[in-house]
């Protein structure tokens, strides 16, 4: 296997991939759907040594949230893709206008070329894998380059793509933010970021230099709307899931809770019960994830500190009582990097956890009088990547929608819309830009070329000059049509 961590490797290693793609232009559908079936084979043949990987690099994370958090998803987009595939490369007809009859019109999809994947370390598999699977079907080939943070994870996916898929099909690149760098500088006809914002802007002036398209997969502050009807209990089991899953590490948590005033203790107490209920015990539970490093789980407490200092209400959610059953082997300082869940009550907008997203498992609460406080609070922010609402009025629920921005939203429950295969994911503003996942992100890899094929009887040509009488006559004709 030839290791691609230095950067002149990873230079030749594009270039041979470009000169593929420039070889074969049109891919045909069987090709992609070999090379989707491959990747499908990876995955399934390989994923307890992938999930052992993940395990190892967070320290604890069991293989079972690792399957539910990375493969499933994976899983579905693959059988989707595999399924949709030969309707979306169809060409698509345009309506051809009267003026230019009768030519016929159509809009033919083409790959990109090479498309770079700069992946996170949150989701490992998931994130590195899933653009490339809209990438492959797209007929492009894919670099990718997944985050330093999991070397585990990062080392096996190298071993197993080579394994799988030649260099100028697809392949991973390794190594430091340097080499991240290295890979957003290159020339791609298309490059994919998921991270934060702030990196995410590194990315985008990087892939200017070469404009190239990109696709920015950012995070921010996602706000979870409580409505005053709604059934607090099973809000509070919603949210503690899409808080929780993944140590709270992940994109389109909720960041932050709006709760109407006077709520605050049985929301409390709700989300106590529901805590309890997904995880009885949090050191060594294998299903509650570590946070991923020392410096991040600092900077979490750093949070709460600051907070506390000024004023805040941090309630930490207490261990059930009761002896939990032992660790796992093999996890590192993980027990030790387990954050407890926990609630900031009291949270203002100069607190760094109400102006930076969190990821963590705390949930800062803010208390409204009115749902037009709420909106105003999310709409002086940036967009976020994700929104959440709980309540029972449709006609609330559509106020919400229609006067907040933002990616994605699921109503009465939470992470939800990223797993639907008919919607595409993707951010607005700060939160990114560009959406992928089914026809969405078949397109988004795609050249979109529009094609008019003229006949032999166009009338073209009464348009052409010189100009005089006739042509008055003509152009008088059609401005009565429009």
């Amino acid at each position: 296997m030839t290791s691609y961590t230095h950067p002149e490797a990873i230079r030749q290693l594009f270039e041979l991939q470009r000169q593929a793609s420039r070889a074969q232009v049109d891919v045909p559908l069987l090709v992609r759907r070999e090379r989707l079936l491959r990747l499908q084979k990876l995955i399934e043949e390989n994923m307890p040594v992938l999930c052992a990987a993940v395990q190892a690099d967070f320290g604890m994370r069991s293989p079972r949230l690792t399957e539910v958090a990375d493969f499933f998803v994976l899983r579905a987009q693959l059988s989707h893709v595999l399924k949709k595939l030969s309707k979306w490369m169809k060409p698509r007809r345009a309506r051809t206008p009267l003026y230019l009859m009768p030519a016929s019109a159509h809009v033919q999809t083409q790959p990109l070329g090479v498309v770079g994947v700069i992946a996170p370390w949150n989701y490992p598999v998931q994130l590195a894998l899933g653009p490339a699977i809209d990438a492959l079907a797209a007929g492009n080939r894919v670099i990718i380059k997944p985050s330093e943070l999991t070397p585990h994870t990062s080392a096996q996916l190298a071993a197993l793509v080579s394994q799988f898929f030649a260099p100028d099909e697809m392949c991973v690149v390794q190594g430091d933010a340097a080499i991240a760098a290295l890979v957003a500088s290159l020339p791609f006809d298309h490059l994919v970021f998921t991270g934060s914002t702030q990196i995410g802007r590194k990315v985008a002036q990087a892939a200017a230099a070469n404009l190239t398209p990109t696709t920015l997969e950012l995070g921010g502050k996602s706000p979870c709307i409580i409505d005053a009807d709604c059934d607090l209990d099973d809000a509070a089991l919603k949210i503690a899931h899409g808080k929780l899953l993944n140590g709270g590490q992940t994109c389109i948590a909720p960041d932050y809770l709006l709760l109407p005033r006077g709520k605050e203790g049985a929301f409390t107490e709700a989300y106590r019960a529901a805590v309890a209920r997904l995880f009885p015990y949090f050191e060594g539970n294998p299903d509650y994830a570590s946070i991923i490093d020392s410096r991040h789980l600092a900077r979490l407490r750093n949070m709460l500190q600051q907070a506390q200092t000024q004023g805040a209400d941090v309630q930490v959610m207490a261990q059930q009582p009761g002896t939990p059953p032992p660790p796992p082997t093999s996890i590192g300082d993980g027990v030790a990097r387990q954050m407890p869940p926990t609630l900031v009550f009291g949270a203002t907008q100069d607190m760094q956890l109400m102006q930076e997203e969190i990821f963590g498992p705390i949930l800062p609460v803010v208390v409204y009088d009115r749902l037009d406080d709420a909106i105003t609070l999310i709409n002086n922010g940036p967009r976020p990547l994700a929104l959440y609402w709980f309540g029972k009025s449709d006609s609330v629920r559509d106020s919400v929608l229609q006067r907040t921005v933002s990616g994605g939203v699921s109503v009465n429950d939470t992470l939800m819309h990223i797993t639907h295969d008919g919607l595409s994911f993707g951010g607005v503003g700060d939160s990114g830009w560009g959406g992928y996942h089914g026809e969405a992100g078949y397109l988004r890899f795609s050249h979109q070329k529009s094609v008019l094929v003229q006949s032999r009887f166009s009338m073209g040509a009464m348009l052409y000059p010189p100009y005089g009488p006739q042509f008055d006559r003509i152009m008088s004709l059609l401005h009565k049509l429009f």
